[in-house]
């Protein structure tokens, strides 16, 4: 049996801040983000199983993706945590707004290399991340693939 490829893309709202970046991008701002998930595996074989012909369920990639970034970072400003951008941080967080610290800078590169951490780790063992597209804007995005790394 071949392996196939199958795509499910995603949508969200991100603000972040890149800080001690040289241009406007050290600005708080936000990204209407575009994730492409391609996954690979083989269809399933078994006709009596009621995921027959599919690698995996489209509805089953998007709950993991769902719970391990969507949900996590739509609406969500992001700052690295060993920055000063902690106080706002703290600051936003007091005004009730959801802030994600993460231990890296928050660039489109960084956040799909944690993009890819995390849904691998939540895959079924015969399905394997192909890859990922994190479209920042409409003519700038980071790409991550499994036979790069």
């Amino acid at each position: 049996m071949s392996n196939i490829r199958i795509t499910k893309q995603f949508t969200f709202e991100t603000g972040h801040a890149l800080y001690g970046y040289d241009g406007k991008c050290k600005n708080v701002h936000g990204h209407s983000y575009k994730l492409s998930v391609t996954v690979i595996g083989k269809p399933i074989t078994d006709a009596s199983n009621v995921k027959y012909g599919m690698v995996i369920d489209f509805t089953d990639l998007k709950k993991i993706v769902k719970e391990e970034i969507v949900d996590n970072f739509d609406h969500a400003t992001v700052f690295n945590q060993n920055t000063p951008h902690v106080e706002l941080a703290k600051e936003l967080r007091d005004r009730d707004h959801h802030v994600i610290l993460v231990d890296y800078q928050p660039t489109s590169e960084n956040m799909v290399i944690d993009f890819a951490d995390k849904i691998v780790k939540r895959l079924p063992k015969n399905i394997n991340l192909f890859s990922l597209r994190l479209q920042e804007t409409e003519t700038s995005f980071a790409e991550w693939f499994a036979s790069d790394n």
